[in-house]
């Protein structure tokens, strides 16, 4: 998928969040890499779809806008995932770690797509392989 060492990466919900609104937040062994025009990252769908619901919900921690937040990804170089059958089928295999339906489809992107889901919750790491986990 990619013709350098790196594998290609998918940030979390809550990455892309810090890395567009908190950029502090951010791990710092996470910051390099984000410079790095040569990495390839993507942001999924699944994490607009995430943030568009939360925001209507007038969640206090989502007080922003979703198409902002895809713009800013944008020019960062970020590529977007989309959701396609086969996540979504995927998603009834995975084993019961994690509860949040967003999170499982992330999960089952990264399994489907071959590419590292890059999060710093620790639930996560419980998928094994798909999933490194970022230390704050």
């Amino acid at each position: 998928m990619t013709s350098g060492t790196t594998p290609p990466r998918l940030l979390d919900t809550q990455l892309l969040i810090w890395m567009a609104f908190a950029p502090e937040e951010l791990p710092a062994t996470l910051i390099p890499d984000l410079k790095d025009r040569q990495q390839r990252f993507f942001v999924s769908v699944v994490s607009l779809w995430e943030v568009a619901i939360k925001r209507s919900l007038n969640r206090p921690d989502f007080q922003f806008d979703t198409a902002a937040l895809r713009q800013h990804l944008q020019r960062e170089g970020f590529e977007e995932l989309p959701i396609q059958a086969e996540h979504c089928l995927a998603v009834q295999n995975l084993p019961w770690h994690h509860r949040d339906p967003f999170d499982r489809l992330l999960i089952a992107q990264a399994q489907q797509e071959r590419i590292q889901l890059l999060s710093c919750d620790q639930t996560l790491s419980e998928y094994g392989a798909c999933v490194t986990l970022l230390k704050r």
